[in-house]
């Protein structure tokens, strides 16, 4: 069941709950509210896709959930929605960048768990799936977050 709106009011709301969550991930200081209001806005970007998207607007949802989630420190929606991720890149052959940053998504909820070795295998995995990128601004888009995946640092 679908909020009551319009195809072009979803879409909207969709992208600019993405955006607003991508501005907090990328705030310095955030408080404690704008880590919820991060959380809240990144869910509700994805059900908005869910509306009106398609499998790589889903996939890239569950992506941009499970990194917030990663953020704030809780390791089973994090890993919940990397796996999310992983799974609508596969089952929909959404290619090898969706697909790395679903791989890094996971590595970092294994961070967050506490699980060097899982983290250490969808890093692996997903330095892999980089080499299979053509495009060289995105393959190297890529690399930067998966090295930063290492260190729990989110580049810009």
């Amino acid at each position: 069941m679908a909020i009551d709106m319009d195809f072009t009011t979803h879409k909207q709301m969709a992208i600019d709950l993405f955006n607003l969550t991508w501005d907090l991930i990328e705030k310095k200081d955030r408080t404690e509210s704008e880590d919820d209001t991060m959380v809240y806005a990144a869910n509700a970007s994805r059900y908005h896709w869910g509306v009106v998207g398609t499998p790589l607007n889903f996939a890239r949802g569950e992506w941009q959930i499970s990194r917030v989630y990663a953020i704030v420190g809780r390791a089973e929606p994090a890993l919940h929605h990397a796996n999310k991720s992983i799974q609508l890149c596969l089952e929909q052959d959404l290619g090898a960048f969706d697909l790395g940053f679903a791989y890094e998504a996971m590595a970092r909820a294994y961070a967050v768990a506490g699980d060097a070795a899982e983290q250490d295998r969808y890093l692996e995995l997903a330095l892999q799936t980089a080499e299979k990128v053509d495009n060289e601004e995105n393959k190297n888009w890529l690399l930067k977050n998966i090295k930063a995946a290492s260190t729990g640092v989110i580049p810009v």
